[in-house]
Protein backbone atom coordinates (compact mmCIF):
# COMPACT_ATOMS: atom_id res chain seq x y z
CA UNK A 1 0.00 0.00 0.00
CA UNK A 2 1.36 3.40 -0.96
CA UNK A 3 2.14 5.76 1.92
CA UNK A 4 1.46 9.49 1.54
CA UNK A 5 4.47 11.67 2.45
CA UNK A 6 2.93 14.74 4.06
CA UNK A 7 6.20 16.66 3.74
CA UNK A 8 6.30 16.63 -0.04
CA UNK A 9 4.57 19.36 -2.06
CA UNK A 10 2.84 18.30 -5.30
CA UNK A 11 5.13 17.56 -8.21
CA UNK A 12 6.00 20.59 -10.32
CA UNK A 13 3.94 20.32 -13.52
CA UNK A 14 6.30 22.61 -15.48
CA UNK A 15 9.09 20.24 -16.36
CA UNK A 16 11.71 17.69 -15.41
CA UNK A 17 12.79 17.81 -11.76
CA UNK A 18 16.46 17.88 -12.78
CA UNK A 19 16.01 21.23 -14.57
CA UNK A 20 13.42 22.69 -12.21
CA UNK A 21 14.31 25.99 -10.59
CA UNK A 22 14.62 25.78 -6.81
CA UNK A 23 12.71 28.18 -4.61
CA UNK A 24 15.25 29.70 -2.22
CA UNK A 25 12.58 30.85 0.25
CA UNK A 26 12.71 28.38 3.11
CA UNK A 27 16.32 27.27 2.63
CA UNK A 28 18.43 27.70 5.74
CA UNK A 29 21.68 29.62 5.34
CA UNK A 30 23.65 26.39 5.11
CA UNK A 31 21.30 24.89 2.53
CA UNK A 32 21.42 28.09 0.47
CA UNK A 33 25.22 28.07 0.51
CA UNK A 34 25.30 24.44 -0.63
CA UNK A 35 22.76 25.13 -3.38
CA UNK A 36 24.90 27.98 -4.73
CA UNK A 37 27.87 25.65 -5.00
CA UNK A 38 25.88 22.86 -6.62
CA UNK A 39 23.64 24.81 -9.00
CA UNK A 40 25.63 27.94 -9.85
CA UNK A 41 29.23 26.71 -9.53
CA UNK A 42 29.99 29.35 -6.91
CA UNK A 43 33.41 28.76 -5.39
CA UNK A 44 33.07 27.23 -1.90
CA UNK A 45 35.23 30.03 -0.44
CA UNK A 46 32.78 32.63 -1.78
CA UNK A 47 29.54 30.71 -1.34
CA UNK A 48 29.01 31.83 2.25
CA UNK A 49 29.42 35.49 1.35
CA UNK A 50 27.06 35.16 -1.63
CA UNK A 51 24.48 33.35 0.49
CA UNK A 52 24.62 36.17 3.05
CA UNK A 53 24.09 38.77 0.32
CA UNK A 54 21.09 36.95 -1.14
CA UNK A 55 19.69 36.38 2.34
CA UNK A 56 19.66 40.10 3.16
CA UNK A 57 18.05 41.03 -0.15
CA UNK A 58 15.25 38.52 0.34
CA UNK A 59 14.56 38.79 4.06
CA UNK A 60 15.68 42.32 4.88
CA UNK A 61 14.64 44.16 1.72
CA UNK A 62 11.88 41.88 0.44
CA UNK A 63 13.18 41.43 -3.11
CA UNK A 64 11.41 38.92 -5.33
CA UNK A 65 13.93 38.83 -8.18
CA UNK A 66 17.70 38.56 -8.49
CA UNK A 67 18.13 41.48 -10.89
CA UNK A 68 17.79 43.99 -8.06
CA UNK A 69 20.67 42.47 -6.04
CA UNK A 70 23.08 45.20 -7.07
CA UNK A 71 26.07 44.04 -5.00
CA UNK A 72 26.19 40.80 -7.02
CA UNK A 73 27.74 40.83 -10.49
CA UNK A 74 25.45 40.57 -13.50
CA UNK A 75 26.82 37.21 -14.75
CA UNK A 76 26.09 35.57 -11.39
CA UNK A 77 22.68 37.26 -11.18
CA UNK A 78 21.82 35.69 -14.54
CA UNK A 79 22.91 32.25 -13.31
CA UNK A 80 20.89 32.72 -10.14
CA UNK A 81 17.76 33.53 -12.14
CA UNK A 82 18.24 30.37 -14.22
CA UNK A 83 18.71 28.13 -11.18
CA UNK A 84 16.42 29.64 -8.54
CA UNK A 85 13.15 31.42 -7.88
CA UNK A 86 12.04 33.69 -5.02
CA UNK A 87 8.41 32.71 -4.69
CA UNK A 88 5.47 34.23 -2.90
CA UNK A 89 2.17 32.38 -2.44
CA UNK A 90 -0.78 33.59 -4.46
CA UNK A 91 -3.21 35.64 -2.37
CA UNK A 92 -6.48 33.92 -3.23
CA UNK A 93 -8.50 36.14 -0.92
CA UNK A 94 -7.74 39.01 1.45
CA UNK A 95 -10.23 40.27 4.01
CA UNK A 96 -9.91 43.12 6.49
CA UNK A 97 -11.98 43.13 9.67
CA UNK A 98 -13.57 46.24 11.13
CA UNK A 99 -11.04 45.92 13.97
CA UNK A 100 -8.06 45.97 11.56
CA UNK A 101 -7.37 42.23 11.54
CA UNK A 102 -6.27 40.99 8.11
CA UNK A 103 -6.93 37.45 6.92
CA UNK A 104 -5.12 36.00 3.93
CA UNK A 105 -6.11 32.88 2.04
CA UNK A 106 -2.86 31.83 0.40
CA UNK A 107 -2.48 29.42 -2.50
CA UNK A 108 0.66 27.28 -2.68
CA UNK A 109 -0.40 25.09 -5.59
CA UNK A 110 -3.46 23.38 -7.05
CA UNK A 111 -5.82 22.64 -4.15
CA UNK A 112 -3.18 23.66 -1.59
CA UNK A 113 -4.50 26.62 0.40
CA UNK A 114 -3.97 27.81 3.97
CA UNK A 115 -4.93 30.86 5.96
CA UNK A 116 -2.75 33.33 7.86
CA UNK A 117 -4.03 36.18 10.02
CA UNK A 118 -2.35 39.44 10.98
CA UNK A 119 -3.65 40.85 14.27
CA UNK A 120 -2.64 44.44 15.10
CA UNK A 121 -1.81 45.60 18.62
CA UNK A 122 -0.80 42.14 19.85
CA UNK A 123 2.60 41.46 21.39
CA UNK A 124 5.06 44.28 20.90
CA UNK A 125 3.19 45.67 17.90
CA UNK A 126 1.29 43.06 15.87
CA UNK A 127 1.25 39.28 15.53
CA UNK A 128 0.99 37.05 12.49
CA UNK A 129 -0.83 33.77 13.10
CA UNK A 130 0.67 31.26 10.66
CA UNK A 131 -0.44 27.81 9.55
CA UNK A 132 1.82 24.76 9.60
CA UNK A 133 -0.42 22.31 7.72
CA UNK A 134 -3.22 22.37 5.16
CA UNK A 135 -6.09 21.04 7.24
CA UNK A 136 -5.59 19.13 10.48
CA UNK A 137 -5.80 15.60 11.86
CA UNK A 138 -6.79 16.43 15.43
CA UNK A 139 -10.56 17.01 15.07
CA UNK A 140 -10.86 19.21 18.17
CA UNK A 141 -14.61 19.65 18.43
CA UNK A 142 -14.62 23.41 19.10
CA UNK A 143 -12.28 24.22 16.18
CA UNK A 144 -13.41 24.94 12.63
CA UNK A 145 -10.05 23.83 11.19
CA UNK A 146 -10.60 20.44 12.77
CA UNK A 147 -13.50 19.84 10.40
CA UNK A 148 -11.12 20.00 7.40
CA UNK A 149 -9.20 16.84 6.59
CA UNK A 150 -5.41 17.04 6.48
CA UNK A 151 -4.03 17.54 2.97
CA UNK A 152 -0.32 17.80 3.73
CA UNK A 153 2.34 19.54 5.77
CA UNK A 154 3.48 22.98 4.68
CA UNK A 155 7.16 23.26 3.82
CA UNK A 156 9.48 25.61 5.71
CA UNK A 157 9.37 27.90 2.66
CA UNK A 158 5.58 27.94 2.65
CA UNK A 159 5.52 28.84 6.34
CA UNK A 160 8.11 31.61 5.89
CA UNK A 161 6.28 32.87 2.80
CA UNK A 162 3.21 33.60 4.92
CA UNK A 163 5.27 36.19 6.79
CA UNK A 164 6.74 37.59 3.56
CA UNK A 165 3.27 37.95 2.01
CA UNK A 166 2.02 39.74 5.12
CA UNK A 167 5.02 42.08 5.10
CA UNK A 168 4.34 42.82 1.42
CA UNK A 169 0.75 43.72 2.26
CA UNK A 170 1.76 45.80 5.28
CA UNK A 171 4.45 47.62 3.30
CA UNK A 172 7.03 46.64 5.90
CA UNK A 173 10.28 46.51 4.00
CA UNK A 174 13.08 46.77 4.90
CA UNK A 175 12.81 44.57 7.98
CA UNK A 176 14.05 45.36 11.45
CA UNK A 177 12.53 48.80 11.79
CA UNK A 178 12.06 50.06 15.34
CA UNK A 179 8.51 51.08 14.50
CA UNK A 180 7.68 47.76 12.89
CA UNK A 181 4.08 46.60 12.54
CA UNK A 182 4.80 42.86 12.55
CA UNK A 183 6.68 41.97 15.73
CA UNK A 184 5.46 38.51 16.77
CA UNK A 185 4.85 35.13 15.12
CA UNK A 186 2.38 32.64 16.57
CA UNK A 187 1.96 29.11 15.22
CA UNK A 188 -1.75 29.01 16.00
CA UNK A 189 -3.21 28.76 12.51
CA UNK A 190 -4.20 25.64 10.62
CA UNK A 191 -2.63 22.35 11.66
CA UNK A 192 -0.64 20.88 14.56
CA UNK A 193 2.90 22.34 14.44
CA UNK A 194 4.52 19.45 16.29
CA UNK A 195 3.38 17.03 13.59
CA UNK A 196 5.50 19.11 11.18
CA UNK A 197 8.33 20.01 13.52
CA UNK A 198 11.26 19.84 11.10
CA UNK A 199 9.70 22.44 8.82
CA UNK A 200 8.49 24.55 11.75
CA UNK A 201 12.03 24.49 13.19
CA UNK A 202 13.61 25.63 9.91
CA UNK A 203 10.98 28.35 9.45
CA UNK A 204 11.69 29.71 12.94
CA UNK A 205 15.42 29.68 12.23
CA UNK A 206 14.87 31.77 9.10
CA UNK A 207 12.33 34.20 10.56
CA UNK A 208 14.41 34.83 13.70
CA UNK A 209 17.64 35.55 11.83
CA UNK A 210 18.90 39.03 12.71
CA UNK A 211 19.92 39.82 9.14
CA UNK A 212 16.41 39.31 7.84
CA UNK A 213 12.85 39.34 9.16
CA UNK A 214 14.41 39.36 12.64
CA UNK A 215 11.51 38.22 14.82
CA UNK A 216 13.19 36.86 17.92
CA UNK A 217 12.52 33.39 19.27
CA UNK A 218 11.20 34.99 22.46
CA UNK A 219 8.52 36.64 20.30
CA UNK A 220 7.71 33.37 18.55
CA UNK A 221 5.11 31.09 20.13
CA UNK A 222 4.30 27.54 19.06
CA UNK A 223 0.94 26.18 20.18
CA UNK A 224 0.38 22.44 20.47
CA UNK A 225 -2.63 20.37 21.41
CA UNK A 226 -0.27 18.09 23.29
CA UNK A 227 2.06 16.04 21.09
CA UNK A 228 4.08 15.09 24.16
CA UNK A 229 6.97 13.17 22.51
CA UNK A 230 7.95 16.21 20.40
CA UNK A 231 7.74 18.91 23.09
CA UNK A 232 11.28 18.53 24.39
CA UNK A 233 12.71 18.65 20.86
CA UNK A 234 10.67 21.77 20.12
CA UNK A 235 12.31 23.53 23.07
CA UNK A 236 15.81 22.26 22.34
CA UNK A 237 15.77 22.99 18.60
CA UNK A 238 13.79 26.24 18.45
CA UNK A 239 13.92 27.92 21.91
CA UNK A 240 10.42 29.15 21.04
CA UNK A 241 7.80 30.05 23.59
CA UNK A 242 5.33 27.23 24.24
CA UNK A 243 1.55 27.40 24.35
CA UNK A 244 -0.65 24.46 25.31
CA UNK A 245 -4.17 24.11 23.93
CA UNK A 246 -5.65 22.74 27.17
CA UNK A 247 -9.39 23.61 27.43
CA UNK A 248 -10.33 21.07 30.12
CA UNK A 249 -9.23 20.07 33.60
CA UNK A 250 -10.08 16.35 33.55
CA UNK A 251 -9.44 13.63 31.01
CA UNK A 252 -13.01 12.61 30.14
CA UNK A 253 -13.88 16.12 28.97
CA UNK A 254 -10.54 16.74 27.27
CA UNK A 255 -10.90 13.40 25.46
CA UNK A 256 -14.02 14.90 23.89
CA UNK A 257 -12.76 18.42 23.21
CA UNK A 258 -9.16 17.55 22.23
CA UNK A 259 -9.12 13.89 21.15
CA UNK A 260 -5.32 13.62 21.18
CA UNK A 261 -5.74 13.55 24.96
CA UNK A 262 -6.72 9.87 24.64
CA UNK A 263 -3.13 9.23 23.56
CA UNK A 264 -1.37 11.76 25.78
CA UNK A 265 -3.55 12.44 28.85
CA UNK A 266 -3.38 15.56 30.99
CA UNK A 267 -0.93 14.21 33.60
CA UNK A 268 1.55 13.18 30.91
CA UNK A 269 1.15 16.51 29.12
CA UNK A 270 1.78 18.54 32.28
CA UNK A 271 4.85 16.45 33.15
CA UNK A 272 6.27 17.41 29.74
CA UNK A 273 5.49 21.06 30.49
CA UNK A 274 7.41 20.94 33.78
CA UNK A 275 10.53 19.75 31.93
CA UNK A 276 10.17 21.96 28.84
CA UNK A 277 13.67 23.31 28.04
CA UNK A 278 14.21 26.77 29.52
CA UNK A 279 10.88 26.98 31.33
CA UNK A 280 10.94 29.42 34.24
CA UNK A 281 9.52 32.69 35.48
CA UNK A 282 11.12 34.53 32.56
CA UNK A 283 9.83 31.94 30.09
CA UNK A 284 6.35 30.95 31.16
CA UNK A 285 4.18 28.46 29.34
CA UNK A 286 0.88 29.82 28.07
CA UNK A 287 -2.15 27.61 28.65
CA UNK A 288 -5.04 28.33 26.28
CA UNK A 289 -8.51 27.70 27.62
CA UNK A 290 -11.52 28.27 25.37
CA UNK A 291 -14.63 29.24 27.33
CA UNK A 292 -17.58 27.02 26.41
CA UNK A 293 -20.96 27.75 27.97
CA UNK A 294 -21.98 25.04 30.44
CA UNK A 295 -19.13 22.78 29.36
CA UNK A 296 -15.88 23.85 31.04
CA UNK A 297 -16.59 27.24 32.64
CA UNK A 298 -17.65 26.52 36.23
CA UNK A 299 -16.00 27.88 39.38
CA UNK A 300 -15.01 24.32 40.28
CA UNK A 301 -13.14 23.94 37.00
CA UNK A 302 -11.34 27.24 37.58
CA UNK A 303 -10.12 25.91 40.93
CA UNK A 304 -9.15 22.59 39.30
CA UNK A 305 -7.15 24.51 36.69
CA UNK A 306 -5.19 26.30 39.39
CA UNK A 307 -4.50 22.97 41.11
CA UNK A 308 -3.33 21.31 37.89
CA UNK A 309 -0.83 24.05 37.06
CA UNK A 310 0.78 24.17 40.50
CA UNK A 311 4.58 24.56 40.23
CA UNK A 312 4.45 25.24 36.48
CA UNK A 313 5.55 28.79 35.52
CA UNK A 314 2.44 29.68 33.56
CA UNK A 315 -0.03 32.21 32.37
CA UNK A 316 -3.56 31.32 31.31
CA UNK A 317 -5.23 32.80 28.25
CA UNK A 318 -9.01 32.62 28.53
CA UNK A 319 -10.45 32.58 25.03
CA UNK A 320 -14.12 33.42 24.45
CA UNK A 321 -15.41 30.77 22.06
CA UNK A 322 -15.56 32.10 18.52
CA UNK A 323 -18.62 30.71 16.68
CA UNK A 324 -18.50 29.21 13.20
CA UNK A 325 -21.23 27.71 10.98
CA UNK A 326 -22.51 24.48 12.52
CA UNK A 327 -20.49 24.81 15.73
CA UNK A 328 -21.88 22.61 18.56
CA UNK A 329 -21.00 25.08 21.34
CA UNK A 330 -21.86 28.54 22.62
CA UNK A 331 -19.58 31.08 24.21
CA UNK A 332 -19.74 31.52 27.98
CA UNK A 333 -21.30 34.77 29.13
CA UNK A 334 -18.94 37.64 29.84
CA UNK A 335 -19.92 37.55 33.53
CA UNK A 336 -19.04 33.84 33.72
CA UNK A 337 -15.69 34.41 32.01
CA UNK A 338 -14.83 37.23 34.41
CA UNK A 339 -15.79 35.10 37.43
CA UNK A 340 -13.58 32.26 36.14
CA UNK A 341 -10.70 34.71 35.55
CA UNK A 342 -11.08 36.16 39.03
CA UNK A 343 -10.55 32.76 40.67
CA UNK A 344 -7.44 32.13 38.58
CA UNK A 345 -6.06 35.64 39.19
CA UNK A 346 -6.53 35.38 42.95
CA UNK A 347 -4.46 32.18 42.87
CA UNK A 348 -1.56 34.21 41.48
CA UNK A 349 -1.74 33.41 37.77
CA UNK A 350 -1.93 36.04 35.08
CA UNK A 351 -5.22 35.30 33.36
CA UNK A 352 -5.95 37.74 30.55
CA UNK A 353 -9.22 37.38 28.66
CA UNK A 354 -8.37 37.39 24.97
CA UNK A 355 -10.33 40.02 23.08
CA UNK A 356 -11.92 38.33 20.05
CA UNK A 357 -10.42 39.75 16.86
CA UNK A 358 -11.59 39.31 13.29
CA UNK A 359 -14.81 37.48 14.12
CA UNK A 360 -16.66 39.26 11.29
CA UNK A 361 -14.31 37.67 8.73
CA UNK A 362 -13.98 34.27 10.49
CA UNK A 363 -10.38 35.10 11.38
CA UNK A 364 -10.59 34.58 15.15
CA UNK A 365 -9.08 31.72 17.12
CA UNK A 366 -10.54 28.38 16.00
CA UNK A 367 -12.29 29.78 12.92
CA UNK A 368 -9.71 29.17 10.18
CA UNK A 369 -10.56 26.84 7.33
CA UNK A 370 -9.24 27.10 3.79
CA UNK A 371 -11.56 27.95 0.92
CA UNK A 372 -10.77 24.72 -0.91
CA UNK A 373 -13.50 23.17 1.24
CA UNK A 374 -15.85 26.11 1.71
CA UNK A 375 -17.63 28.64 -0.39
CA UNK A 376 -15.35 31.01 -2.26
CA UNK A 377 -15.52 34.65 -1.24
CA UNK A 378 -16.19 35.70 -4.83
CA UNK A 379 -19.08 33.23 -5.10
CA UNK A 380 -20.47 34.44 -1.80
CA UNK A 381 -20.35 38.06 -2.92
CA UNK A 382 -22.09 37.22 -6.22
CA UNK A 383 -24.82 35.37 -4.35
CA UNK A 384 -25.33 38.24 -1.93
CA UNK A 385 -25.50 40.78 -4.79
CA UNK A 386 -28.00 38.61 -6.64
CA UNK A 387 -30.15 38.32 -3.52
CA UNK A 388 -30.03 42.07 -3.00
CA UNK A 389 -31.06 42.72 -6.60
CA UNK A 390 -33.94 40.25 -6.34
CA UNK A 391 -35.14 42.02 -3.19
Amino acid sequence: MAVLDLNLPPANPLGDAATERLNVVGLTRGALRDALIERCAVEPKKARMRANQIWRWIYNFGLTDFEGMTDIGKPLRARLAEAFTIERPRIVDRQVSKDGTRKYLLGFGPGIEAEAVFIPDVGRAGALCVSSQVGCTLTCTFCHTGTQKLVRNLTAGEIVAQALAAKDDLGEWPSGKDDRTLSNIVFMGMGEPLYNLDNVRDAIEILSDGDGVSISRRRTTVSTSGVVPEMKRLGEETAAMLAISLHATYDDLRDELVPINKKYPIAELLDACRTYPGVGNSKRITFEYVMLKGVNDSDAEARDLVRLLKNIPAKINLIPFNPWPGAPYECSSWERIEAFADIVNRAGYASPIRTPRGRDILAACGQLKSASVKERASERRRRELAAASAG
